[in-house]
């Protein structure tokens, strides 16, 4: 019994540890990405023109800073990363920034009339070219029975 009464008792000191080191992380870790991490991605953002926010090839430096930076403020502040408030922090960023952005990172439209016109036109002529086929076929068999 002793051995489980210490087993469980280190338990809950690790526990306890690690809860004692979440809540510390909370409030502070919070207002360090806010005003250090959020403060220059805000300014980078605003230095593009609004239009390019939805452009990876754009936004991808910054964001990577972003990411980054909350990394290092966790590391130094001792909490884990990615946590809850990591993943509030960058819900609340993509809600701001990139809201009107598809999955794909691009803005959907429609191909070009070009690239587009071939793939209508194509099998519209395979089918008429095969309907004319089977007419003539058709009418080429009935005399040879």
């Amino acid at each position: 019994m002793g051995l489980g009464s210490a087993s469980a008792s280190t338990f809950c000191l690790i526990t306890a540890t690690l809860c004692a080191a979440a809540m510390a992380c909370s409030n502070h870790y919070e207002y360090a990405i806010e005003e250090f991490c959020l403060a220059k991605f805000k300014l980078d953002m605003e230095a593009l023109d609004q239009r390019h926010w939805c452009s990876w090839e754009d936004t991808v430096e910054s964001y990577g800073e972003l990411t980054n930076c909350t990394f290092l403020v966790a590391l130094k502040m001792n909490c884990f990363w990615p946590n809850r408030l990591v993943d509030e922090f960058f819900i609340r960023v993509h809600r701001h920034y990139f809201h009107d952005c598809s999955l794909s990172g691009r803005l959907l439209h429609d191909p070009p009339n070009r690239i587009l016109g071939p793939f209508i036109i194509v099998p519209i002529l395979v089918t008429l070219l095969m309907t004319a086929l089977v007419v003539w076929r058709s009418k080429r068999s009935e005399g040879i029975v």
